[in-house]
């Protein structure tokens, strides 16, 4: 198992500074970004440029975990979410040509009028067969992130997702952090799910109990995300749980922290991850 990070917070700045960033201070893979065309642009990536990226991450001893596709396909507008699968779409050769095993994205919303189980019933199999289908053909695979959003905001959801959705290269980009302040157990769900664990993200949370007493479960407000280590997640049994069902691959640092920086909380978190990896 290695530490890795999701681009975002650095997409400002180009993939040939964050790489040997990374590398020195103990980050072996990157979850890059392809939303801002700053890291890679699906659209516009010749083999010079994919030649050039390659012998960057060589050079360094970094590698691409996955190509990062956060967008909207389902429960949006109609463009909007055309132009989603479009991204997706444009990714998976992408990814392919880089040697990239996994796109990472999300299952969408519940669509208007629909909750999440019709949503999973009647509308993801529209929308995700064809993806899968082009992945399959590239041989790549397809993890979606667990956003409490979407429509696999647990694990009635991931169940019924997979029995609508079965292709193995079907899987998740796990976030305890989503899981964690639901109340669901992140370890059992990394017990159930292990064969669909396809990448994980390594964020944390936090739990306001006094904020929490007073506006309650559905009240706002009462938690926020943190880097590992300066939330509620035992993050010692996380992994040790990732360890005994095989997970052996990235722990991806998603930072959404408000107090610190974007690169004093990668510097801050990939310490605190590497000490127990």
């Amino acid at each position: 198992m290695h530490v890795g990070m999701l681009t975002v917070p650095l997409r400002a700045e180009p993939l040939s500074t964050v790489i040997p960033w990374a590398a020195q201070h103990g980050i072996r893979a990157l979850e890059v970004d392809t939303r801002s065309g700053t890291h890679l642009d699906p659209a516009g990536m010749d083999d010079a440029t994919i030649e050039h990226v390659q012998e960057l991450l060589s050079t360094h001893e970094v590698r691409i975990s996955s190509l990062g596709v956060y967008v909207t396909p389902i429960g949006v507008a109609k463009e909007a979410a055309r132009a989603a699968i479009v991204s997706i779409e444009q990714a998976i050769p992408l990814a392919a040509r880089l040697g990239v095993a996994t796109v990472c994205t999300t299952a969408g919303f519940p669509v208007e009028g629909k909750n999440r189980a019709q949503t999973i019933a009647e509308d993801m199999p529209a929308v995700f067969r064809p993806l899968l289908d082009l992945a399959g053909q590239h041989g790549v695979r397809i993890a979606l992130e667990n956003w409490y959003a979407t429509n696999i905001q647990h694990l009635e959801h991931w169940r019924q997702l997979f029995d609508v959705l079965p292709d193995a290269h079907l899987g998740l980009n796990f976030d305890p952090s989503h899981l964690d302040w639901m109340g669901i157990d992140a370890n059992a769900a990394v017990r159930e799910f292990h064969e669909r664990i396809f990448h994980v993200h390594a964020k944390d949370v936090a739990v306001d109990t006094h904020k929490l007493g007073q506006v309650g479960y559905l009240g706002e407000r009462w938690w926020r995300y943190t880097l590992p280590g300066y939330g509620r997640i035992r993050w010692g049994e996380f992994i040790t749980t990732l360890r005994h069902v095989g997970y052996d691959d990235v722990l991806s640092i998603e930072h959404e922290d408000a107090a610190f920086p974007a690169r004093e909380g990668f510097i801050k978190a990939a310490r605190y991850l590497n000490a127990l990896v």
